[in-house]
């Protein structure tokens, strides 16, 4: 198996694994995802985190790449119209889409068409089944549900565990049902279940109710963050201080407009990258990120930038050009993706044929308005 570094301080160790292409041309790279919205957190920081990648690469000189970012509103049908804009474009392979529910629409066209798609952030197995050209760099749903609750028993973080939940989200409806799985087999004492059923609800009075007087000491957030600063700040209301433990969904909290960060201390999440880790990868990238949109990177613009990274070296190995077409690129990428290693800012990474990804997740903790590692 090949590795790849997805940093330009290992490049140069990397360098002599792949052969440039000509730089005659551009590989096109569409990327989709809610730059506005409720959910525009999540689309901006994919789009800036792929830009560093793409910047880094090209002045490699060689193979050069362009992207193509459209906005998607975190709406399926919003997504298909995004796909159809990069795909006029001449788009060879598609960095995205960003969330579960518009990449699940947008995956099934491009199994049809036979465009290959990297999602950075789209974790539910509804959006890889049954399609051999769809790729994820996040965890699946699945793998959150399980490995929070793992977290939560192995560290003994609470006698009495609450949850809310959105049943009309794939997403959080997917890793909500692992977690009460693996929470089972754990023994883990669930005392409330309580859920909504859109990500605008504004109301959290009912659920937060239940949870403190089931005596929950930790309520397991398995949702975005819009819904999850408004349980925040509503429980704070309610005179109500649990441990609250989300997932990705949550990454993206603090740099909302208008939150007030101290409702956050102490909020734990489990994540692949941690802006404060002191190893030169994240550091470089951290700064390049604060230098450009003065504020520290999430996870999502790293998934992002590690996802141009593995298209990278799979693009490389494969020989694609910018003449190759879409079809032609989606069956070398997926067979090259099985092939590849690529050690990046949220783990080491390979891929199995079903397109889900093999890394360890961290758990985080935000403490002073920012988050910090925790073993």
């Amino acid at each position: 198996m090949k590795k790849f570094f997805a940093a330009v301080l290992a490049m140069a160790l990397a360098m002599s694994c792949f052969a440039f292409a000509s730089a005659e041309g551009e590989i096109k790279i569409g990327v989709i995802g809610p730059t506005t919205g409720p959910a525009a957190v999540y689309g901006l920081a994919v789009e800036r985190g792929a830009q560093i990648a793409v910047d880094e690469i090209n002045a490699l000189g060689g193979l050069q790449l362009a992207l193509n970012p459209q906005d998607d509103e975190n709406d399926a049908e919003k997504g298909i119209n995004a796909y159809n804009d990069v795909m006029d474009w001449g788009a060879q392979m598609i960095l995205g889409t960003v969330t579960t529910t518009p990449c699940i629409a947008v995956s099934a066209d491009a199994y049809e068409e036979r465009v290959f798609m990297l999602t950075p952030s789209a974790s539910s197995t509804k959006v890889i089944e049954g399609k051999d050209n769809v790729y994820q760099v996040c965890f699946t749903d699945p793998a959150q549900g399980a490995a929070s609750a793992q977290y939560i028993a192995d560290h003994k973080l609470a006698t009495k565990v609450g949850i809310i939940y959105n049943n009309a989200s794939d997403y959080s409806v997917g890793i909500y049902q692992t977690f009460m799985q693996k929470a089972a087999e754990l023994n883990l004492d669930v005392v409330a279940e309580t859920t909504f059923s859109d990500d605008n609800n504004a109301d959290f009075s009912v659920q937060i109710a239940e949870c403190k007087n089931a005596g929950a000491d930790l309520i397991f957030l398995p949702i975005y963050y819009t819904p999850a600063s408004m349980i925040l700040a509503q429980a704070k209301t309610a005179e109500y201080a649990p441990v609250f433990f989300g997932v990705d969904g949550m990454d993206g909290i603090l740099t909302m407009e208008g939150f007030d960060k101290t409702l956050a201390e102490g909020v734990m999440l489990l994540t692949p990258f941690s802006a404060d880790a002191e190893d030169d990868l994240t550091k470089n990238f951290v700064a390049k990120y604060q230098q450009a949109h003065n504020e520290v990177p999430n996870q999502f613009a790293a998934d992002a930038y590690d996802g141009v990274y593995a298209l990278y070296a799979a693009i490389q190995n494969a020989g694609i050009t910018a003449e190759t077409s879409y079809e032609e690129a989606c069956e070398l990428l997926i067979a090259e993706m099985q092939k590849i290693e690529v050690v990046g800012l949220t783990g080491t990474m390979t891929w199995a044929a079903t397109g889900e990804v093999d890394k360890t997740p961290t758990a985080v903790v935000i403490e002073n308005g920012v988050y910090v590692g925790v073993k």
